[in-house]
């Protein structure tokens, strides 16, 4: 599922090739993505592009008239850029948003479909999508403390809850916990003062470092390789390598249909996690499908 740093990287791309410019016609091809419809996608054609932002792990594109369309991508769903007078989206998209200088199209992996498009009218109709998550790249060490004692979770679960913080997911989460050398099942209030900092500077250090990185892959171009796992992660996805900094065989966690992947001399002290365990400790707090994390 893209998380902060993919989908900050989408806006970016998105800015220069849609803000100010009409939405020429939105092209819904598979009508199972498009979840609301007020207004109509005809309604919307010749409306420019206000405004680009994002809510946890959604895309809004604002257009004049205070109306949005809400793009969430769920697991499998990615977005396209086709240039003007070239290669045209075709049937692999399932809705396709056109404008003078290309289409963007959204695209879905697999036969599952998951990924939506809301058009709603006004910041009210925003209000459904705003789940209440800290943005930690915004916030100081105190706010990120007192949300994260704030409700009794496992660290793992605590990051990856859209209503505790914003944008952050299982990939991610994994990465900022091997940061701060902290267990994912450590809970989050029973984590000392040190700990906690170690974790705050840890979540933005590893947003900050992944974004600028996926910036910089992407340059003028468009996002073409966007994956939860990627070349360069310390252990999302990288089950048995060698943990980069101290050469430990990369651990996992696996539960219904989410994995963790963590060092066990880095973040446990050595001790091995074992699947078992996780049931046994986490009861409800694990999520027991992706769609628990929005």
């Amino acid at each position: 599922m893209p998380e902060l740093p993919d989908i900050s990287v989408y806006l970016d791309c998105l800015a220069p090739r849609t803000l100010g410019e009409p939405l020429e016609r939105l092209v819904i091809r598979n009508p199972f993505v498009l979840r609301t419809v007020s207004p109509s996608p005809a309604e919307l054609a010749g409306a420019r592009v206000t405004g680009l932002r994002r809510l946890g792990k959604r895309i809004v594109i604002a257009l004049d008239g205070e109306r949005f369309m809400v793009i969430h991508l769920m697991i499998a769903g990615r977005l396209r850029w086709f240039d003007a007078g070239g290669k045209a989206p075709g049937r692999i998209a399932l809705a396709s948003f056109e404008f003078p200088r290309g289409a963007l199209a959204l695209t879905e992996a697999g036969s599952t479909r998951r990924a939506s498009i809301h058009l709603v009218s006004g910041e009210a109709g925003l209000e459904p999508f705003r789940r209440g998550g800290l943005e930690v790249l915004e916030a100081d060490r105190p706010a990120f403390a007192e949300r994260l004692r704030s409700e009794s979770h496992t660290v793992k679960r605590a990051l990856t809850d859209p209503r505790l913080f914003s944008g952050i997911g299982n990939a991610y989460s994994d990465e900022i916990l091997h940061r701060a050398r902290l267990s994912p099942l450590a809970l989050t209030r029973t984590l000392d003062d040190e700990s906690v900092g170690r974790l705050f500077e840890a979540t933005q250090a590893t947003l900050r470092d992944w974004t600028a990185r996926l910036r910089a892959e992407a340059g003028a171009g468009f996002p073409e390789k966007v994956t939860a796992f990627r070349e360069g992660m310390a252990v999302h996805g990288r089950f048995g390598q060698p943990c980069p900094v101290c050469g430990a065989p990369v651990q996992r966690i696996r539960y219904a249909d989410n994995e963790t992947n963590y060092c066990a001399r880095c973040q446990t002290g050595g001790r091995r996690l074992a699947d078992r365990a996780m049931s046994r400790l986490l009861h409800e707090d694990w999520p027991r499908s992706i769609d628990e994390l929005e």
